[in-house]
């Protein structure tokens, strides 16, 4: 039997590649702060939404710092034995949880924004503004364009995954 070969370069990976490229530049910073992958992910989106004195559903910081609900639980629980975060109830649904940054781990925002930006200037540099920009609006595209219900009629059956 003969197969086919692959017309199309395999973009799971280069994206995959790309993500560890990107990566290997924060996470020296991130480790001299304490601080996993996971735990940066979640300190950022409660960075984010600092403002908020209600706090952040675990649902939304799930979704937002792209981790599983059980991944999620492991690393709140160890955020709050570290001091980075504290949880409490919903106030509109006591089911639920919410979580804040505390003072601490906004100052690891802090810190860590400034390493972290200064990255992000080098590669507009080197990749020039308006690459760097374009390139956020195709990540933003694909993401859309994979996550809509709607383009479920456009993929070709069984290519949901690489």
């Amino acid at each position: 039997m003969t197969t086919l070969p692959f017309v199309h370069r395999n973009l799971p990976l280069l994206l995959l590649q790309a993500r560890e490229a990107v990566m290997a530049h924060t996470r020296p910073s991130l480790r001299a702060h304490g601080l996993s992958d996971q735990q940066w992910r979640v300190l950022r989106v409660l960075g984010e939404h600092a403002q908020d004195p209600e706090g952040v559903e675990t649902g939304r910081v799930a979704k937002e710092a792209f981790l599983l609900g059980p991944s999620l639980t492991g690393v709140l629980t160890r955020m709050a034995r570290d001091g980075l975060i504290e949880r409490s109830p919903c106030p509109q649904d006591a089911r639920r949880t919410v979580v804040r940054a505390t003072a601490a781990g906004l100052e690891k925002v802090q810190a860590l924004s400034q390493s972290i930006e200064a990255h992000y200037d080098w590669m507009e540099r080197q990749l020039g503004k308006q690459a760097l920009q374009n390139l956020y609006v195709w990540l933003d595209t694909v993401i859309a364009m994979e996550v809509d219900p709607a383009c479920e009629q456009q993929r070709p059956q069984g290519q949901e995954d690489e």
